[in-house]
């Protein structure tokens, strides 16, 4: 089994804990809305939300991917930090044995954030994830960043 990690850093113009709330805290109800084309639903299958709970992702028909299911490792809600593991689905594509995300939002100079991502891959056997697949996931994560801070910058009093 190989273990490659991954460490990325995004700023954003919206104060950490506004961010937080929409990107992290109500993302369940948040995404599916402002990417119907991508996430069909996203519901907790286990717990409330906090600490153990398990969060299920439908992703539209079509999608290579149709599910994964994420276990809640961390939520400090005071400093903005989130940590979870995807323990099923499709996500996983025959290759990983888990999957760890970690996020942190810190109040950037500005008043903005800056928010720091780590990936840790446990792959099965001796796969080694190249780095466009990385790139890949990067990409896609920064992408539901951008989308949920448009969504913030349009709408000044939502999450606030």
């Amino acid at each position: 089994m190989g273990v490659f990690c991954y460490s990325d850093e995004y700023t954003s113009p919206i104060p950490p804990a506004r961010l937080f709330k929409a990107l992290i805290l109500d993302s369940n109800n948040l995404i599916p809305k402002l990417m119907p084309q991508v996430v069909q639903s996203i519901q907790y299958v286990e717990g409330d939300g906090g600490v153990g709970s398990i969060r299920q992702i439908n992703f539209q028909q079509g999608h290579q991917v149709k599910y994964v299911k994420n276990k809640i490792e961390t939520l400090d809600v005071e400093n903005y930090t989130y940590k979870y593991s995807m323990v099923e689905g499709d996500g996983l594509l025959e290759r990983l044995e888990s999957a760890v995300y970690e996020v942190e939002l810190v109040a950037g100079a500005d008043g903005g954030s800056i928010n720091k991502m780590k990936s840790t891959y446990h792959t099965k056997g001796d796969i080694v994830l190249s780095e466009e697949e990385v790139k890949a996931g990067k990409e896609k994560a920064i992408g539901m960043y951008k989308v949920v801070e448009a969504y913030l910058l349009q709408n000044p009093n939502a999450y606030a």
